[in-house]
């Protein structure tokens, strides 16, 4: 059965000046966030951008993806701890996402771990979506 989960953005001003406010609305787990230009090419100082939603949309689907490969080949994580690093250049757009992935998989090798991990950032939903972004990763046991 296909899903479809809901956000909205209500903007307020011009780009440079102006502010928003992001809302979750298939759950409503998340507060509502103000994002702005700043926060988005500066510094973030207490409020979100579109590459900090990425970071965290990618980072859960990798880890999805990926404690489901280690399950599926015998071999089920006891932990994964993913981190995404999406980079913003102003004028360019983003210029590229870093996954970490630190696990903790009793019977595996780092080899074995490399590949499930590789796989994954290959095939999660997000990486798929976000073919058209350098998409690196290092990965390593616990």
């Amino acid at each position: 059965m296909a899903t479809t989960r809901s956000a909205h953005t209500v903007w307020e001003g011009n780009l440079l000046e102006g502010n928003g406010v992001v809302n979750f609305d298939s759950s409503g787990a998340i507060a509502a966030q103000p994002v702005t230009w700043a926060s988005r090419s500066q510094d973030a100082n207490g409020k979100t951008s579109p590459e900090e939603l990425i970071a965290a949309a990618h980072s859960s689907c990798f880890s999805m993806a990926l404690s489901h490969a280690l399950a599926g080949a015998g071999t089920p994580p006891t932990k994964l701890v993913t981190s995404a690093d999406v980079s913003f250049q102003p004028g360019e757009g983003i210029t590229g996402i870093h996954l970490t992935v630190e696990g903790t998989v009793p019977g595996l090798d780092e080899e074995g771990f490399a590949a499930a991990a590789e796989d994954a950032k290959k095939n999660c939903p997000v990486s798929q979506a976000l073919t058209g972004t350098t998409i690196t990763l290092s990965a390593k046991l616990s």
